[in-house]
């Protein structure tokens, strides 16, 4: 499993720890993933989805997963969210069709 957010595209950074001597080893800076399921108003069902917490906090910030992905380019996503995007298109035009 990679060490990457759907959303964001948050992935593992690389640098150096120094120590007091300066001197300096390799580490790697693992962004902070959790394992959570956001609910879709369009699909009206939990998606899981493995997001940083800083994309968990924008998701609720911009009113849920559909409107976050509505509103953000397809140049920002990651494949896994441009699929969950296009699901939510297609269930928000059937929704707009039958009313």
């Amino acid at each position: 499993m990679a060490r990457r957010c759907a959303l964001t595209g948050k992935a593992v950074l690389v640098g150096n720890h120094v120590s007091h001597a300066n001197n300096k080893n390799k580490r790697r800076f693992l962004p902070n993933l959790q394992d959570t399921s956001v609910y879709s108003d369009a699909l009206d069902q939990l998606v899981s989805v493995r997001l940083s917490t800083h994309a968990i906090r924008t998701v609720e910030h911009k009113g849920g997963v559909d409107a976050y992905l509505l509103g953000i380019s397809d140049s920002k996503l990651s494949g896994e969210a441009l699929k969950l995007k296009r699901r939510i298109e297609k269930a928000k035009a059937r929704q707009a069709a039958a009313a």
